[in-house]
Parts: structure tokens; C-alpha cells; sequence
């Protein structure tokens, strides 16, 4: 299936602003499986200058520039995707990492270090942990079990309020937006030996029977949706797309455009600007259109 995505985000100040770089992580990943044919930014008020980097974690970043100050400013992408099966199972793993508990390999471990912290030290979280049986099991069982842990622990609903949970808040509460079982999720394979990060991205759910029937009934009316979850490093396969929000792996319709050892450095729009107040508004719409 043939897919265009639209994806508006609006800021209106309530007065003249300058508006210092902004940082637009709104481009497919370079490890996204999805087949991309097409991608476009347009930003307004015409910027000075549009420069694409790659950021420390190797995600295409658009640094956006303005000379003038402005009371709004709009982003819009355009995605043209081919949504083929993808089978979130084919991979290889190393044979020293089949079973759970594996070690990694001393230069690798250095290279995943940033994604091997723990942050969380609450006394839920400890305990949840604490609980998981911990032995000898096939890696990919072990992963899918996680998953599906966090799945059926913690409600999901759309939270509109910014930021991220603590996993001791997420646990407290027993709810979260995707962002926060995301966070509660990465922080528990870390605290398990398993490298992880977190995800931010676009989830197309174009036919009815993909929708996640554990979320609210405002997402499941919806086709397209900013997103979060995991992925686990898992040698001989790589990075691997877990979903908590479903408790399934991810596949061809999540598309990844930012990956970072914690959400803040996963955003997808930030940048500095004079004091105001801003109002806020997004829109994502898809269409199908014919091969």
C-alpha cells in the first residue's frame, strides 16, 4: 500500500518574536525500514537557512534559521511511503547472544554505554524489576516478554500535557501516554543488561485492523499519530523495534525519525525563542494513492 503523510505543526506568539535555531527532527530515520519515495519540508515564514546535519546520534536534523521576527511560524512535511509487509522477526542473532542473560562484547559495550544507564531508582521501579524471573531464556522470548509486560501493566492514553514520566510515576499511576510506557520500557531492559533507546516517530495504521484496540477510542479514529517506542540492541540483529503501547514488535508502520538514549534528545521540534505566550496546533492526515 501506497501512502502519503501530511504532518502541519502551527505555533502562533502572542507577539513579534525572534526566534533563535530550530532544531526539526521530522525526517525518516536512516535505519527505518519502511520504503520512503518521497519527502518534503516546507517551513514559513521563509527561513534564511535550512542546513541538514546528521545530530550525535546519527538522525537527519534539519537547523533552521530566521533573520526576522514573526508572530507564528509553520512546519509542514509531506511523506510518500510504500507500506510493504515487514517481518519484524527476520534477523540473526550472534550465537553468544541466543539466550538471555548475554553478554557484549567489551569494545561494544563501550560503544552502547550511554544506552546501558539506568536512571531510574524508584522503589516501584526497583521492585518491578525485581520481580522478573531471571533465568536462562531465549534472547528474542525474553524481549517479546518485556514488552508485553509493560503492554499489560501500564493503560495507555493520550496525554496532551508535556514532558515525560519517571517510570516510578507511570507505575504509581498504572497509565501513560507512549512516551512514558516507552521510557518505563527502556529503562527496564537497561536495568536488565539490555541496551535500549527511545524512539520517537510517526505509527500509520491505515487499515482498520491495525488499530491498537488497547488504546482510547480519540486514537483508534485516528490513521497517523506522533509516536513513541523502543528499540533493544541484540548482537547479529541490531536494533530491534519494540512497541509497549501493543505489546508487539514494531513493523512497516512505524517509521522512526529520531532515536536518543533518553526523550529529550528525541524531540522532534525545539529551539529557543523571546518570551511569550505560544499557542499550539498539529495535524497528521493520510491518503492512499494507487501504486
Amino acid at each position: 500500500m501506497n501512502v502519503v503523510l501530511t504532518h502541519s505543526t502551527k505555533y502562533r506568539y502572542s507577539q513579534d518574536v525572534r526566534l533563535g535555531p530550530q532544531i526539526v527532527k521530522l525526517h525518516p530515520a536512516p535505519h527505518c525500514r519502511t520504503s520512503i519515495a518521497d519527502y518534503k519540508l516546507e517551513i514559513s515564514p521563509n527561513p534564511k537557512n535550512i542546513e541538514w546535519l546528521s545530530d550525535d546520534f546519527s538522525n537527519k536534523t534539519a537547523k533552521v534559521t530566521f533573520d526576522d521576527k514573526t508572530n507564528y511560524l509553520e512546519i509542514h512535511v509531506t511523506i510518500a511511503a510504500k507500506l510493504a509487509p515487514i517481518n519484524p522477526f527476520d534477523f540473526f542473532l550472534d550465537p553468544s547472544a541466543v539466550h538471555h542473560p548475554f553478554s557484549y562484547e567489551a569494545s561494544l559495550k563501550n560503544e552502547l554505554s550511554q544506552y546501558l544507564t539506568v536512571s531510574e531508582t524508584g522503589s516501584l521501579f526497583k521492585a518491578f524489576a525485581e520481580k522478573i524471573p531471571k533465568e536462562r531464556r531465549r534472547s528474542i522470548e525474553y524481549i517479546v516478554y518485556l514488552n508485553q509486560l509493560v503492554f499489560n501493566r501500564i493503560r495507555y492514553l493520550v496525554r496532551y500535557e508535556p514532558g515525560v514520566q519517571t517510570a516510578e510515576q507511570t507505575l504509581e499511576l498504572g497509565y501513560g501516554s507512549c512516551r512514558d510506557s516507552t521510557w518505563l520500557l527502556v529503562q527496564l531492559f537497561r536495568s536488565l543488561g539490555i541496551a535500549a533507546r527511545f524512539v520517537s516517530g510517526y505509527l500509520i495504521e491505515v487499515k482498520p485492523e491495525w488499530h491498537n484496540l488497547n488504546s482510547p477510542q480519540s486514537s483508534q479514529e485516528q490513521v497517523a499519530e506522533l509516536h513513541a517506542w523502543c528499540e533493544v540492541f541484540i548482537p547479529g540483529a541490531g536494533w530491534i523495534g519494540l512497541d509497549p503501547t501493543s505489546g508487539l514488535l514494531a513493523t512497516e508502520g512505524h517509521i522512526p525519525l529520531a532515536v536518543a538514549p533518553s526523550p529529550q534528545d528525541a524531540m522532534p521540534i525545539y529551539g529557543e525563542l523571546d518570551v511569550c505566550d505560544v499557542e499550539l496546533t498539529h495535524q497528521i492526515t493520510t491518503s492512499a494513492i494507487s501504486s
